[in-house]
């Protein structure tokens, strides 16, 4: 692994989430996109980086569809959701809201995780503030 995703995998994986189900689960998806990045990858700016995490996908949406990450509803939602909601929304049999599928909640979270990957990224270059 080269030193520059170790150490940003270190990064991630220290950051504290929140106290949410949905905070956890943002973090363990920027885990699991730094984990999957190819030893050669070209980190050496946040273009480079973001175009490593998509993973030839266009955006986290086609990388959500695609199946690069979870693909069953009832997985996402136990991945982003208190026991309570999972329960209440059948574990993932119901939409999450009236807006999204969980395929589109996996994207949005996807994209919090490659937010916070970027941030991680950003204290290292600047020497590990």
């Amino acid at each position: 692994m080269s030193t520059k995703k170790e150490q940003l995998l270190e990064a991630v994986s220290a950051h504290k989430p929140g106290r949410s189900a949905w905070s956890r689960g943002v973090q363990a998806y920027a885990v699991e996109l730094v984990e999957s990045l190819n030893d050669s990858a070209d980190l050496a700016n946040e273009t480079m980086l973001q175009k490593e995490l998509l993973n030839g996908a266009d955006n986290w949406a086609q990388y959500s569809e695609g199946g690069a990450a979870l693909c069953y509803d009832a997985d996402i939602a136990e991945r982003l959701c208190p026991p309570s909601t999972v329960k209440r929304l059948k574990w993932g049999m119901l939409p999450p809201n009236g807006r999204e599928t969980w395929i589109d909640c996996q994207a949005r979270a996807l994209w919090q995780a490659h937010r916070l990957i970027v941030s991680q990224w950003r204290k290292l270059e600047r020497g590990g503030e």
